[in-house]
């Protein structure tokens, strides 16, 4: 019998290895990374929020915080929060995705079916978030593969260390198993709270993250993933509509949210808005700017009604020693409000 020649031999070894190397890196417990069990103590957290590990999951992400918030349903179909993931990176900067190779993590609300899961994915595990939707390709956006995954690096998405990837996988392997048809994966460019538009006020993407704080209200006073409509290339949520279609680059039909939702959701956003003339006015004495109106109106109460109805333009700001000299950046996100 021929005896192989040692270089042979030790480049078959090493072929061997390798490939166990791999097998073990995408093996947990002696299984598949996709099918290895929920956790025992993510299986009492589930437990102790009353859900089930079958129930329906709903996905929140916030870039700025780098946070994963993960939501299970409990019997009353509310969502109670199980656990927040930190994202370990994203690439891009806050604000949505335009274009394909902009290398840009996506902000909106996005719906993640069975066959978007991804075990074989080179970043451990993945799964696609659903972009562009609807309202991403009525306004001509591109891109694709835009995923939540392992192995903590981005180009585009939304990247988890492996252990955490393989509980989000988990959770949705079950909810899937235990009926739900797809989930909801809602990503944020910070958490919409009036503090947060206060530093960030004078972004050009204002307007947008103005859009996507109503969508993440909805879900603040219900506890319920709203209902999620395009028309009139805008989101609109929870919309009542008798039937009639929404169609994204048409006008809405007419369309009615349900009062138990409308009141609770108008008390919120009168309290933010409050808030953030408070947190806005604060930055800018800071910053020795005035600002101010004809009707002296603080500027929450133009950027919010004005987003809602559109107005004629006003005078907008006094600089700190009361000459007429409209700061440029306030100018420019008004003017986007009032000629839209």
């Amino acid at each position: 019998m021929p005896v192989m020649p040692f270089r042979q031999m030790g480049g078959r070894v090493a072929l061997v290895l390798a490939a166990a190397g791999l097998l073990s890196a995408c093996q947990v417990g002696g299984l598949p990374a996709d099918l290895a069990p929920i956790p025992n103590e993510v299986m009492r957290q589930v437990t102790a929020i009353g859900s089930t590990p079958a129930s329906p999951i709903y996905v929140r992400i916030f870039k700025e915080e780098e946070e994963f918030e993960l939501w299970k349903r409990r019997p009353d179909d509310t969502y109670a929060l199980l656990d927040s993931y930190e994202i370990c990176a994203w690439s891009g900067v806050l604000g949505p995705k335009f274009a394909e190779g902009d290398r840009q993590a996506p902000e909106g609300f996005y719906t993640v079916g069975q066959a978007q899961m991804n075990p074989n994915s080179s970043y451990h595990l993945s799964f696609n978030i659903g972009y562009p939707n609807v309202f991403d390709q009525a306004l001509g956006r591109t891109g694709s593969n835009l995923m939540v995954h392992g192995a903590c690096s981005s180009a585009g998405c939304y990247a988890m260390t492996d252990e955490t990837v393989e509980i989000i996988y988990a959770l949705a392997r079950e909810a899937f198993r235990g009926g739900q048809r797809s989930f909801n994966v809602h990503a944020f460019p910070f958490r919409m709270t009036p503090e947060n538009f206060a530093s960030h006020w004078g972004d050009p993407n204002m307007p947008f993250w103005l859009m996507l704080k109503e969508g993440y209200d909805h879900f603040e006073v219900t506890r319920r993933v709203p209902d999620i409509e395009v028309c009139e290339l805008r989101y609109v949520f929870n919309a009542e509509a008798d039937g009639a279609a929404f169609i994204a680059t048409e006008a809405c039909p007419d369309y009615r949210i349900p009062e138990d939702i409308l009141a609770p959701l108008t008390a919120k956003q009168e309290a933010d808005e409050e808030a953030f003339q408070i947190a806005l006015a604060e930055l800018q004495a800071e910053a020795g700017i005035v600002v101010a109106n004809e009707r002296g109106d603080g500027p929450a109460t133009l950027l919010v009604a004005a987003f809602i109805a559109p107005a004629e333009p006003v005078d907008l700001t006094a600089n700190a020693a009361g000459e007429q000299d409209p700061d440029p950046v306030t100018q420019m996100i008004f003017d986007r409000f009032f000629t839209r």
